[in-house]
């Protein structure tokens, strides 16, 4: 894994072979956060983050090294998370908060607001059309909702869903 741009820029953080996880791809990570300085983030604002199934931390750390003023990693597999309580701990990175949880249980108790929500499940997550609808309420005014997903899915007919972008394989939904 390696940090594209920011205050972490350049480092490679190697991730256990045995993971489950399937990583974005630099090329799609790299889409993803062009789209969002062009057009969407003004990370000079420091705004929050929250990164659902969380995985390797690819994408929090990204939104970490860009200059989120607080990212939250929310991640169930318990290997997983300790391997983003290590990078995290490794990098002293305060503004990043790895957390281990079911991210339903977490957007059901959450009473925190966010400027930016990704989601990256599984793409064979049985109820993946449902995300949109736990992750909005998650939203401070004006936030944005970001969902990567397979191309099997389509949210276009999502009353708040704004762009699909795709890049390779991978394919995001955006949302306000």
């Amino acid at each position: 894994m390696r940090i594209i741009r920011g205050k972490y820029k350049g480092r490679h953080i190697p991730t256990p072979t045995n993971f489950k996880a399937r990583p974005t791809t630099d090329f799609a990570k790299e889409g993803l956060f062009n789209i969002l300085e062009n057009v969407y983030v003004d990370f000079d604002e420091e705004p929050t983050a929250l990164d659902l199934f969380a995985g390797t931390g690819s994408i929090g750390l990204e939104f970490a090294s860009r200059g989120c003023r607080k990212v939250v990693s929310i991640e169930k597999d318990f290997k997983h998370w300790q391997f983003l309580a290590r990078v995290c701990k490794e990098l002293g990175a305060s503004e990043w908060l790895p957390l281990k949880g079911d991210v339903f249980k977490y957007a059901a108790s959450c009473k925190e607001k966010y400027d930016i929500v990704f989601a990256d499940p599984p793409y064979a997550l049985e109820n993946l059309k449902d995300i949109p609808e736990a992750a909005l309420p998650l939203l401070a005014e004006g936030g944005l909702f970001i969902l990567e997903h397979g191309k099997d899915y389509s949210f276009e007919e999502h009353p708040r869903f704004i762009e699909h972008r795709t890049y390779g394989s991978v394919n995001f939904s955006f949302f306000r």
